[in-house]
């Protein structure tokens, strides 16, 4: 049965979220029951992508991530496909009505990250994020919205400053791996070998900024939506804390993470908050 496979197929994108990442997978949890699904596939097709062009060092990337564009288009047109993400993932994009816009900058950035090395200019680095991560949280959105666009046009700007403010704090924490295994460096003008203090604090500023303009839109979610979307929020604010007090100079040689312990407080922190309505 077709709807069996289908089924399957969204099962493999909820694996795949919860391998790759177990607080996004605890946000995503903590959504409605009718949108989980959807946000697990976009997740799925988006780690995918980035998978190739981050970690197939041994493989030919731009082969792989070229077929694979292939395969979702191909996906698109008959509605079906061998490969489970994206056969999940082309039901999201039709059923939320995703535009193909949305996934060409996504495609885009991922294909920069073939080759390009060092973001000079600061031009160059908001096309990156906003390819990279703004047009996921617009991917999401959509799925928030279902079909709402006035609500959609209302909550776009915010839906794209979190996903700035989640990239670059990725940028922060993944500064030793981009810039040592992958050698890419993102933030325009900065020296990462030297990287100081006042420099990462224009950089946490920065953020801080999105972040501020994004829980603006949280907060006028659906209830579908925003307790999990607060629950990521809430877990990249504590991240960016940590940062933010990690010195300049150790940056580059530590990854900074939240304990699961912690997290689960966060989670019951950002419970409490939701429930006795302050968001």
């Amino acid at each position: 049965m077709k709807q069996l496979f289908d089924e399957t197929s969204f099962k493999c994108s909820k694996i795949v979220t919860r391998k790759y990442s177990t607080s996004f997978s605890l946000a995503v949890y903590m959504l409605s029951p009718k949108i989980r699904e959807a946000i697990y596939s976009i997740y799925a097709f988006v780690r995918f992508a980035d998978e190739i062009v981050d970690s197939f060092h041994t493989h030919e990337k731009e082969v792989l991530l070229n077929e694979f564009e292939a395969d979702y288009y191909k996906a698109h047109k008959n509605n079906v496909s061998l490969n489970p993400i994206l056969n999940a993932f082309q039901h999201t994009v039709k059923k939320y009505n995703i535009t193909d816009d949305l996934i060409q900058s996504f495609l885009n950035s991922m294909k920069a990250d073939l080759n390009k090395e060092t973001y000079n200019t600061v031009e160059e680095y908001n096309e990156y994020i906003y390819g990279s991560a703004d047009v996921v949280g617009l991917m999401c959105l959509k799925v928030f919205v279902n079909g709402d666009t006035e609500r959609y046009d209302e909550l776009k700007f915010s839906a794209m400053k979190l996903g700035s403010a989640f990239q670059k704090v990725n940028f922060l924490r993944d500064l030793k791996d981009d810039y040592e295994l992958l050698n890419r460096s993102y933030f325009p003008g900065v020296n990462l070998k030297e990287l100081k203090a006042e420099e990462k604090a224009e950089i946490i500023s920065d953020i801080e900024a999105d972040f501020n303009e994004a829980l603006i839109g949280i907060k006028k979610l659906p209830l579908e939506a925003k307790f999990g979307v607060y629950t990521a929020y809430v877990y990249y604010k504590r991240l960016l804390n940590k940062l933010s007090k990690t010195p300049s100079t150790e940056i580059l040689n530590t990854r900074i993470r939240v304990s699961n312990s912690l997290k689960i407080s966060l989670l019951a922190k950002s419970f409490v908050v939701y429930k006795l309505n302050l968001l």
